[in-house]
């Protein structure tokens, strides 16, 4: 009878023990779940923060590349635009040799009149929304052709897709910021767009085949920073890939919203 007891009361003892164990996994796989999803929340908390801090400096600065278009077009394209009225009439009052040499003026201020217009519809993103990526991307490489900075090629792969226009201002951003920089300091004199639409994606390509640079050297790069983070921005991914004397190629692949 005593032997019964005690096998009785080891049982007792060890289902009391089992239960406190199983509570015990429970309630810490329970504790680590919450303790996951504050940090996961926390994580998208600070990550949506700072989306909206880019946005924020997105919209700053389209309005102010807004403003300057409108100053280039508006104030001194006028001004231009004077000036060239002031030619042709003075060209009316003078001999032939000196109207000559002053319709060569009126050119030279009729041309650059002309890229002013060119550049503040690049810059103003209500033109980039009406004319479309495309159109906005042939329009830049022209002005780099005609001002004798790059030989270009442009290629379009596919059926064009609609994309958001917000996210159409911003991967244009991406492409003139890979533009300035082969501009400003690959010293590239070729250079190679693509655009590739399927029903899933957009990729673009760009290659120039300028000087290249040590990526490990540039990483705190603003201008590659600001190209990075509107690819995130848009949930597209950025690839770049260069070495010394290799030129720089960039690969952005945009996924197409349904």
């Amino acid at each position: 009878m005593l032997e019964k007891e005690q096998i009785l009361l080891i049982v007792y003892f060890t289902v009391i023990i089992l239960f406190f164990t199983v509570f015990g996994i429970i309630f810490f796989i329970a504790f680590q779940r919450r303790k996951n999803k504050l940090l996961l929340d926390k994580l998208k908390a600070e990550q949506r923060f700072e989306d909206e801090i880019f946005k924020s400096r997105i919209e700053i600065q389209e309005q102010a590349l807004k403003n300057v278009s409108w100053e280039l077009h508006d104030n001194i394209g006028q001004l231009l635009s004077t000036a060239v009225m002031q030619i042709n009439i003075m060209s009316t009052n003078i001999d032939a040799k000196a109207s000559e040499s002053l319709l060569d003026v009126r050119k030279l201020v009729g041309d650059s009149l002309q890229e002013i217009r060119n550049l503040s519809k690049t810059l103003n993103h209500e033109v980039i929304q009406n004319v479309g990526l495309e159109k906005s991307i042939r329009v830049e490489l022209k002005r780099f052709e005609k001002l004798n900075f790059l030989t270009t090629k442009f290629e379009v792969k596919g059926e064009e897709v609609h994309i958001d226009p917000k996210d159409e201002i911003i991967l244009y951003r991406i492409v003139q910021e890979f533009f300035s920089n082969s501009i400003k300091h690959a010293e590239a004199s070729n250079m190679y767009v693509e655009l590739s639409y399927t029903p899933e994606q957009l990729k673009i390509t760009i290659q120039d085949d300028g000087v290249g640079f040590d990526m490990k050297s540039v990483q705190a790069n603003s201008g590659l920073l600001n190209m990075k983070s509107r690819a995130t921005l848009v949930k597209a991914t950025f690839d770049l890939e260069t070495a010394p004397e290799k030129g720089v190629l960039l690969i952005l692949s945009y996924p197409i919203k349904a």
